[in-house]
């Protein structure tokens, strides 16, 4: 089977967010496959393609467990399929997902993303994730997955070094912390944690703007945006606001090598 390493959420070789796509023409294989291809690659999500008659079904697996949603391999999945020819890039291609149908446009080299809005409510600060991350937030926000942190200083975001054993006694596994940009050009900046499914902090996030994109929209009073990941990678995601609490995103995604697994 054809595998790929992928950056996305970038325009240059080595930045934005490394993903494994593993594309299966008509035959699948195993969840427990998956999940050891996943483990053995340790990106943070390793997409799986499975392309037959019925459409384009498509999994995340972190190097611990599947998630219902990833941003960057999803870039990393239909940039290939348009590269190697799999897809015509005149094509849409709708991606079946746990998360429901997922479409993704190619626009002048970009991939554009049909996401949903997601949201946290606000809630009271918890002294240990304080703690654990050394801030003190304008806004907390949460719902049954992640937190969501909002400071005031962007050098204090670029220079957090979380206390991971401390963060294991939070009762959430995954923190999205952000702040207005300084950056000419970016609207806000972020960074992303989660440590409960193996990824103590991703390079670039894709879901995570789909929070982070109303959350700014209500502060900037803009519904399109710019997003900057201050992780040592960096990357960059445009956000766009839609009706029914669509979200569309976009950005570049670079093929670093491609290889042919074998499993037997």
């Amino acid at each position: 089977m054809k595998i790929y390493h992928i950056d996305a959420f970038t325009d240059a070789l080595f930045k934005g967010n490394p993903a494994g796509v593993v594309v299966l023409n008509n035959v699948d294989i195993s969840d427990v496959l998956k999940q050891s291809i996943a483990r053995e690659l340790k990106h943070s999500e390793t997409a799986f393609v499975l392309i037959n008659d019925s459409g384009v079904n498509l999994r995340w697996f972190t190097p611990e467990t599947e998630v219902d949603l990833c941003g960057h391999a999803t870039i990393a999945s239909a940039h290939i399929l348009w590269e190697s020819g799999a897809v015509d890039t005149r094509e849409e291609i709708d991606f079946q997902t746990r998360s429901g149908t997922l479409q993704a446009v190619y626009n002048r080299g970009k991939v554009e993303l049909d996401f949903p809005q997601l949201f946290v409510d606000e809630c009271e600060q918890n002294k240990t994730l304080n703690e654990a991350f050394g801030i003190e937030p304008v806004y907390t926000g949460r719902n049954l997955k992640r937190y969501l942190l909002q400071i005031e200083s962007p050098d204090d975001l670029r220079e957090l070094q979380p206390d991971f054993e401390l963060l294991k006694q939070v009762d959430l596994g995954a923190f999205m912390i952000t702040c207005k940009s300084d950056r000419t050009g970016y609207d806000f900046l972020s960074r992303f944690f989660a440590p409960a499914v193996g990824i103590p902090e991703d390079p670039v996030t894709g879901s995570a703007h789909c929070y982070l994109a109303p959350h700014w929209s209500k502060i900037l009073n803009k519904e399109t945006m710019v997003g900057f990941q201050e992780s040592s990678r960096t990357g960059i995601v445009e956000c766009e606001l839609k009706e029914d609490n669509r979200l569309k995103i976009s950005g570049e995604a670079k093929t670093v090598f491609e290889a042919e697994m074998n499993i037997t």
